[in-house]
């Protein structure tokens, strides 16, 4: 229809939405399975009516495509449709790819420690690739301080906004490890508490390293400007936003990366 060959099309969609052609196609079924499993469908007839022959294959794909079993998703997915896609915004977003529907998860509160610094004129859009620019950050120092001087039993950092309010000039940002040890912190360590909240959990797009900044950007942006008017849910500012970064955002390890965006949800008012 549009006059390319088989290759040439498969090609440029490859390049337009950072999937092949029927990887976006399993992906798109699948996000659509989801607004079925919300609403109560058995899996093995959400199987059929997608085109997978058996409950294993579709479990399988699910799996893959999101990181849990159908079983468990179910419990924490969006109560919505997937939204329209739209490649011009998402391109002029420079997300680097689609961004999934997110994992609807509950978190009890958890402690964290680490260095708190300040951010004067802090974009409305929440973005903070710019915490990289920090002294100490960009060459790793404070990460591998952290990590000598707290040895957090689990591997990953937060980049957590502190500031509860979009009015405030300047924004407390604090970049911590897990931690749960009583003892005594190390001078210009800070432990806080995350409260409990409802988190909308959003992975970036896979993308090579050189991208990754602009990817973490653009997804802020979609999920600001594009699912947060379509959805049925709003930020709860009395929770912590925060970026998590673990091993899927070693560039030494893996030829493309992503990290996931953490935003405290609770249902809009219907009033």
């Amino acid at each position: 229809m549009v006059g390319y060959s088989p290759y040439h099309f498969s090609r440029i969609f490859t390049k337009q939405t950072g999937y092949t052609l029927m990887d976006y196609v399993v992906k798109r079924k699948l996000q659509f399975a989801l607004y079925e499993l919300v609403n109560g469908k058995k899996i093995i007839e959400i199987a059929m009516d997608y085109g997978f022959e058996t409950h294993a294959g579709f479990t399988k794909a699910f799996k893959k495509c999101f990181g849990s079993p159908p079983s468990l998703y179910k419990e924490h997915c969006p109560t919505s449709l997937p939204q329209k896609l739209d490649l011009m915004s998402l391109h002029e977003k420079n997300t680097g790819g689609i961004v999934l529907q997110p994992q609807i998860v509950r978190r009890n509160a958890f402690y964290v420690a680490g260095k708190i610094f300040s951010i004067e004129h802090f974009p409305a859009d929440r973005n903070v690739p710019a915490f990289w620019d920090q002294e100490g950050l960009t060459d790793g120092s404070i990460e591998r301080y952290l990590y000598k001087e707290l040895a957090p039993k689990k591997h990953g950092e937060y980049c957590i906004n502190l500031s509860r309010s979009l009015d405030e000039d300047r924004c407390s940002y604090m970049f911590a490890v897990d931690h749960d040890d009583e003892k005594g912190l190390p001078d210009g360590i800070t432990s806080t508490q995350i409260p409990e909240a409802v988190y909308a959990i959003f992975r970036t797009p896979l993308v090579e390293v050189d991208q990754f900044a602009t990817a973490i950007k653009g997804t802020w942006r979609y999920i600001l400007e594009d699912w947060f008017p379509h959805s049925s849910y709003e930020v709860d500012e009395e929770g912590f936003d925060f970026e998590f970064y673990d091993e899927h955002c070693h560039y030494w390890d893996f030829k493309k990366v992503y990290m996931e965006i953490h935003i405290p949800i609770k249902e809009k008012s219907r009033e």
